[in-house]
């Protein structure tokens, strides 16, 4: 087995066709096919069941798949410290559902240390991703949070994928609406009153993650529901549709995306706890460490 092969098991599964997976690594199919089955028959298991609809994996080929990510993950890592092209250039990673705080804190290191030469990422994702990002070392820090709808949830991925999560706050549960829209002069509202706008949340991708939504009331049945993966679409829709959006109440005046939108304290109360993960026992940079310095400054629990 070799660090190929894990990364062929990776591009077939994320492919429709063995043909396709073969034109997006350029490697002929016959050697993808034939590499595939000799990691097969060297782990003595069957990773793709071959059908004439086309591939899919096996119950030990979806198991096999979760630590070869994360083993191609750690090599990328390895590989862009230690053999990229300039191996002075500093690097540091975040992963965060979606807080302008966390982007914040992110601006601030950079301010503070201005390193020469650097490559910093900040992905603001889905939660999966986060927990997943951290998990895999694509990302030092993540930030997560938690309502009760998926406390429990959440908290077993954590164990599972061997992180460690520190509360920073808990939040209310408000309503985010357009400045003019008709209940925008509320101090309070039920979620019964807006039955009649579209509820936007971020899109979680699939069904299977229903549970890890970043806003509270995951369990609520909402009777218009639209999903957006983009801030700024996000806002259109609201100040065109007079929908609305679940969150945390922390709107940032100054930043330009969220300009517009008024917070309305909802009756119904699923306080929202969010926090920072790293992976437990594992190594922080200068720059985690300062991070998460700055993460603190936000501490209320």
């Amino acid at each position: 087995m070799n660090i190929n092969q894990m990364k062929y098991v990776i591009e077939v599964a994320d492919s429709s066709s063995m043909r396709e997976a073969a034109t997006k690594l350029f490697v002929s199919q016959p050697a993808l096919s034939a590499s595939i089955r000799e990691l097969e028959e060297e782990l003595g298991i069957l990773l793709f069941e071959r059908t004439n609809k086309g591939i899919r994996l096996t119950e030990e080929g979806r198991d096999f798949l979760i630590y070869a990510k994360k083993a191609v993950g750690q090599y990328r890592i390895v590989e862009d410290r230690y053999l990229g092209k300039n191996k002075s250039r500093e690097s540091f990673s975040v992963s965060t559902q979606h807080y302008s705080f966390a982007i914040k804190s992110f601006t601030n290191i950079l301010k503070t240390f201005d390193p020469r030469e650097y490559d910093f990422s900040i992905h603001e994702t889905r939660t999966n991703e986060v927990l997943e990002y951290v998990r895999d070392l694509k990302s030092e820090v993540g930030i997560v949070s938690y309502s009760g709808a998926n406390e429990a949830l959440i908290k077993k991925l954590i164990r599972e994928y061997n992180l460690e999560f520190v509360p920073l706050m808990q939040r209310e549960t408000y309503a985010y609406v357009w400045q003019n829209h008709k209940f925008a002069s509320r101090k309070e509202i039920s979620l019964s009153e807006l039955e009649d706008y579209p509820c936007v949340s971020f899109d979680q991708s699939d069904a299977g993650h229903f549970y890890l939504t970043e806003e509270a009331m995951a369990d609520y049945d909402f009777k218009k529901t639209i999903k957006s993966d983009d801030r700024a679409t996000t806002m259109e829709l609201l100040a065109e549709l007079g929908g609305y959006s679940i969150g945390s109440g922390m709107l940032a005046e100054k930043e330009a995306t969220l300009k517009g939108m008024v917070s309305v304290k909802l009756k119904e109360e699923d306080p929202l706890v969010i926090g920072y993960i790293i992976r437990r026992g594992g190594y922080l940079s200068k720059y985690g460490k300062a991070y998460i310095e700055e993460l603190l400054k936000y501490k209320e629990i």
